[in-house]
């Protein structure tokens, strides 16, 4: 499927792609072709998100208008166009599929490295896992209200009440806020994977430029957290606060802000 939008930014062609994971699953895939391609990019929703919600495309979309490619990607155990059930859904799975499309992506004629990857969430830890695996093909790495390890995500305002019933019953069970009238249930193993993770271990192979965005009142993965990745880091580095905000950019002015602070940041870090 291919489309034409040249009245958007420098939008050359965009066109969704369906493509097989390591597990031979269904990925869907959009692709934004620019416009004498300065950059490519990797934009990757959080847990139970898709490529469509509006703060992973103001994130493409600024990555566009700075003369980018951008990839954008559902992965499997989520919501949106991939295979999968998101009761099954794990930092492992997410990563990768993350893996998984940008392997596809190096046979793509559009593809380019350094390449930059930004993430919202669990796709924010994915995103900086990958980077700390493989630096040299990261220019530039936005791990955005990003989960830093397991255990803290446990210690997260959202979580330390609630994690002991999730264990006890397996289940944790909340109304989604994106898709309103959806239950989202999800396993008690996925937090069981996601202790295996910790962005701190290897925090020294993030040289590369890195913008970390996080809302006021983001009880998830709050300003708190933010702070101690930020510290750890060991090249440029910033961290911008959005005042009122929780853990996803939901109101225009947000989005707006979110997308201010990414211009300067592509302008000033990655130009």
């Amino acid at each position: 499927m291919s489309f034409t939008a040249s009245s958007v930014g420098n939008l050359l062609n965009m066109t969704k792609e369906f493509i097989k994971n390591r597990k031979n699953q269904k990925i869907a895939v959009i692709i934004e072709e620019t416009e004498n391609q300065k950059g490519l990019a990797f934009v990757m929703h959080g847990l139970s998100g898709f490529k469509e919600q509006p703060h992973i495309q103001a994130m493409a979309e600024i990555f566009r208008e700075n003369g980018h490619t951008v990839v954008r990607f559902d992965t499997t155990n989520t919501f949106g166009e991939s295979d999968g059930n998101y009761e099954d859904a794990t930092t492992t799975n997410y990563y990768e599929d993350l893996e998984d499309v940008i392997k596809w992506a190096e046979t793509q004629s559009w593809y380019q490295e350094p390449f930059c990857l930004a993430g919202h969430s669990l796709g924010g830890i994915c995103v900086a896992l990958f980077a700390e695996k493989y630096p040299k093909k990261v220019k530039g790495l936005a791990p955005i209200s990003t989960a830093v390890s397991g255990k803290l995500s446990l210690e997260a305002p959202g979580n330390k009440d609630s994690w002991k019933e999730w264990q006890r019953t397996g289940w944790k069970e909340e109304k989604s806020r994106s898709m309103p009238g959806v239950i989202k249930r999800l396993k008690w193993s996925h937090m069981e994977d996601r202790l295996k993770y910790n962005l701190l271990e290897k925090v020294n192979q993030l040289t590369m430029p890195i913008l970390l965005i996080v809302g006021e009142n983001d009880e998830s993965t709050p300003p708190e957290h933010q702070k101690i990745l930020y510290d750890a880091l060991p090249g440029e580095k910033e961290l911008h606060i959005i005042k009122n905000a929780d853990h996803n950019f939901r109101k225009e002015a947000e989005l707006q802000e979110l997308k201010d602070i990414f211009s300067n940041w592509i302008r000033s870090q990655l130009d």
